[in-house]
């Protein structure tokens, strides 16, 4: 048995992550003793300003990694002793490995939704897709759905500068691909093909609708990122409307697969995994 694998994750208002039984579980499975702590800024009464506290206490108290999340995927990034490939490209972290008492930012949010993606909607039209939201969830996502193929990205945010950076530099990344800041949500779906939704919107605590439900129609896809509730309004919208849909668990479970195999130098298996995340509920 290995011993002194100690992760977390830090981020607000994260009482309801699945993170602790997935990677904890399947660490059991497979041998190794893990210890998964939540640090939540919410709990602690502190904000981003916190980072470089919390990131040196998880160096000293020989964290092996950590999952970030909102609202810190971003802002923790200047923070860390190195960043990878990828998660330079999207412009966001959601998994930092210590080892060697350095840190090194990852990102598995963009492998962990095109993993959902595959299996929730294996043959999605790709030509239309609109992305609302630009934080760091949606520079992940945005990022995997053109790599998956999405000839049309039309990003929208409340803070417009924010959808605007994000279309720049995803625009520059994937040369050939229209990539744009959505003006009008309603007359981006009029014509899309797909929705991705990455706003807090629906989550727990976060209660309600992004968008007008009478905007929705069959022809359209539906993939929500949230997973606290597993079925969001949206999706329940979306069902009622005839969409096809693809629930936040699948992003989840893709993206905790990535992080175990980060953590531990081991792979997770996907369908026991996936079969946990689904046994709670």
């Amino acid at each position: 048995m290995k011993h002194g694998i100690l992760c977390g994750l830090i981020g607000a208002g994260i009482q309801g992550s699945r993170s602790p039984a997935l990677q904890q579980a399947e660490a059991r499975a497979q041998g190794l003793e893990l210890v998964y702590k939540l640090i939540d800024l919410e709990k602690l009464g502190v904000g981003v300003e916190a980072l470089p506290r919390l990131l040196d206490d998880a160096v000293r108290e020989g964290y092996s990694g950590l999952n970030i999340t909102f609202p810190c995927k971003q802002a923790v990034m200047p923070l860390l002793n190195g960043i990878s490939g990828e998660a330079r490209a999207i412009g966001a972290v959601n998994t930092v490995v210590i080892a060697g008492g350095k840190s090194t930012g990852h990102n598995t949010d963009a492998s962990g939704w095109a993993w959902g993606f595959r299996r929730a909607l294996p043959n999605a039209d790709l030509s239309r897709v609109v992305l609302l939201g630009a934080g760091g969830a949606g520079a992940a996502v945005g990022y995997a759905a053109l790599e998956l193929g999405v000839r049309e990205l039309s990003i929208l945010d409340v803070d417009r500068s924010r959808a605007a950076a994000l279309a720049s530099r995803l625009g520059a990344q994937f040369m050939g691909r229209k990539v744009v800041q959505g003006r009008d949500l309603k007359a981006e779906l009029h014509s899309a093909a797909g929705l991705i939704h990455c706003t807090p919107t629906g989550m727990a605590g976060h209660a309600g609708m992004p968008l007008d439900e009478k905007l929705l129609r069959p022809a359209i896809w539906v993939s929500d990122i949230v997973y606290v509730p597993l079925e969001t309004e949206l999706l329940k919208a979306a069902k009622r409307a005839g969409c096809k849909v693809m629930d936040g668990g699948h992003m989840n479970v893709g993206q905790a697969i990535g992080g175990f195999r980060l953590f531990t130098g081991r792979e997770a298996d996907p369908a026991r995994m996936d079969k946990h995340f689904r046994s709670l509920g």
